[in-house]
């Protein structure tokens, strides 16, 4: 089942997913945080924990934590979980300073900026693999184009770019202006476009286009623009199938749509991402509620992950992240 409304907006109630999900009891949740072996639900929640989770980040991974957290209210949980999404980076910038307890990120935390932070506050942490994304790119309906080789993606969205029309990207596309809508520079999807993808050494993509972390003016720019182009995860766009055109990516290998299968079997390159949740440790080990959701979070993974139309882990990638989860504290 699909979680067909979790945005920005106001998030529906999503108890019908969870009356869908089998949490059945299997021994006493603080002893065993790992208990199901799929991520399918396989949980005994603790309804007695009470307190406040304060997670922020990611505009991107924002909808799988959302799903979580109203998951757990509906299966009767009293702990508050409130969810920001002020961008991945955003979001580090108060996780390092302590005053988060879980930062959702669409990357990585930077070796040479965000975690030293972290250790300089004393923050440690631990990174959960959550699911896999596709950044998708997009543009308006009526575009007569339907694929990008990664040098036109570079062409496109590069810093040194000065391409206005669609035809200085290909001449065979059509004599038409661009018009660009983009991350916002504390995105991390914006920074894997620009690290992952374009690979410019400065790390940054071309300043002319709109920009923005949310990611619904950009999904209105897009189909709004004639020549509209930009780019999200794959869960915005398939919020958004009726409004947008996805791209092809060929990498070398042929055209390649975004899909969760692609982005599973790693065809669809070099589009497909990680996405994680960093857990503070101190938060996790000294405060029930904490120690209770994140549980609650990467036992009931699949159904997350699925419910909020992102791609669920394979069985070894949800190993790793069951294993990271029970070695905090230990």
């Amino acid at each position: 089942m699909k979680l067909n409304t979790i945005r920005r907006a106001a998030v529906p109630s999503i108890a019908a997913l969870a009356m869908t999900m089998t949490l059945a009891a299997c021994g006493d949740s603080e002893d065993d945080p790992n208990a199901g072996t799929d991520g399918s639900g396989d949980y005994s929640l603790d309804t007695s924990i009470e307190g406040e989770v304060a997670v922020d980040g990611s505009s991107t991974v924002y909808p799988m934590t959302t799903a979580a957290q109203e998951l757990m209210a509906a299966d009767g949980s009293a702990i508050q979980v409130s969810v920001g999404q002020s961008g991945t980076g955003g979001g580090f910038e108060v996780f390092c300073k302590g005053e988060t307890d879980i930062s959702d990120a669409s990357r990585p935390i930077k070796d040479d900026e965000e975690a030293p932070i972290c250790a300089e506050n004393k923050v440690e942490y631990t990174e959960l693999h959550v699911a896999t994304d596709a950044l998708t790119v997009v543009v308006h309906k009526d575009l007569a184009v339907d694929c990008l080789t990664v040098d036109e993606l570079i062409a496109l969205f590069g810093p040194k770019s000065k391409a206005t029309n669609w035809n200085e990207i290909n001449p065979e596309f059509p004599d038409q202006a661009i018009t660009g809508f983009i991350p916002g520079t504390d995105s991390g999807t914006y920074d894997y476009m620009a690290a992952d993808v374009v690979g410019d050494d400065s790390e940054t993509l071309r300043k002319d286009f709109e920009s923005s972390e949310d990611d619904n003016v950009l999904v209105n720019g897009v189909s709004g623009t004639e020549g509209g182009v930009g780019f999200f995860g794959y869960t915005y766009y398939e919020q958004n199938v009726d409004k947008l055109k996805p791209l092809s990516i060929d990498n070398g290998a042929g055209c390649v749509a975004p899909s969760a299968e692609t982005a599973r079997d790693g065809s669809y390159a070099p589009l497909a991402r990680p996405l994680f949740i960093y857990v503070n440790n101190a938060s996790y080990t000294d405060k029930p509620a904490v120690k209770e959701f994140s549980n609650y979070y990467i036992a009931n993974l699949a159904d997350i992950a699925t419910g909020a139309q992102f791609i669920a882990l394979n069985d070894e990638d949800y190993a790793e992240t069951q294993s990271k989860l029970a070695a905090i504290g230990s």
